[in-house]
């Protein structure tokens, strides 16, 4: 009995660990026009020294710049249907997110998160085949970050980020991307744009569009804040390049950037 006790006890403390932390990486920060190797060599070492002090991330990766080239150029050639322009969308993450799986190869899971349900849990055991032919895994330990990307048309990346939160019971996603704030007004075109330190999920109704489009350019797309806000699951919006201030909201320090609760 008291094995089991110790057993679940363990089990729970896991499924609380305050550091475990899904990252929502903006492809902007990957490849803003060309891909930014300098971003990624200090981001790689960043993540790999949290790692050594015992946390484990889930990194899910958009497509960025080039995502929304192609999807233009789709559109130029043709009458496409936005669910074809959003699987060319799906493809450019999954370029994004092969780069990040190599650069954290001897740490990550070498397989992408790339439809639900193909990992559970921070633990590790071979399941069965998925549709596509490759293993699905239900669980596993054995490494540190597991890299993601996109898997279905109608919603972006940000989607997948907090379901993914949502299926292994983390309670925060950190957005990181080019907007090291949600603004009350795009700063790009408005000077006189604020930055929101906090805001509550009825004041981003009003300023968020009310539905998705594919290569929609906004911190948080609509179909993902719905997920969050069902979900209970907080969002902090921060610039991706501002490693020192990825660290403080890591460690639960004062931070810049918008917390979405």
């Amino acid at each position: 009995m008291l094995t089991k006790l110790t057993k679940r006890k363990k089990e729970i403390n896991f499924m609380a660990n305050k550091k475990q932390f899904v990252i929502d990486l903006g492809g902007s920060a990957v490849c803003p026009d060309g891909i930014d190797v300098e971003f990624l060599k200090r981001f790689r070492e960043f993540i790999k020294r949290k790692i050594g002090e015992g946390y484990q991330f889930i990194i899910v990766v958009g497509g960025g710049k080039i995502c929304r080239q192609y999807q233009k150029a789709a559109g130029e050639i043709g009458d496409i249907a936005d669910k074809e322009k959003d699987w060319v969308g799906i493809f450019a993450t999954r370029l994004n997110a092969r780069l990040l799986r190599a650069i954290f190869c001897d740490v990550a899971h070498p397989d992408l998160f790339d439809e639900r349900f193909k990992m559970k849990s921070f633990r590790r055991r071979s399941g069965g085949i998925s549709s596509f032919g490759s293993p699905e895994i239900k669980e596993f330990g054995d490494y540190s970050i597991i890299i993601g990307s996109g898997w279905e048309p109608g919603s972006s990346t940000d989607y997948m980020a907090i379901q993914i939160a949502a299926d292994f019971k983390i309670d925060t996603v950190i957005n990181l991307g080019k907007p090291d704030y949600i603004y009350t007004s795009d700063p790009g075109k408005d000077s006189g744009a604020k930055p929101i330190e906090k805001l509550s999920w009825a004041d981003y109704w009003k300023m968020t569009p009310s539905e998705w489009t594919p290569g929609l350019n906004f911190p948080l797309d609509p179909i993902a804040a719905k997920l969050a806000e069902k979900e209970n699951i907080k969002i902090i919006v921060a610039g991706a390049k501002d490693l020192d201030n990825l660290e403080k909201i890591l460690e639960g320090k004062e931070f810049k950037g918008t917390a979405l609760y």
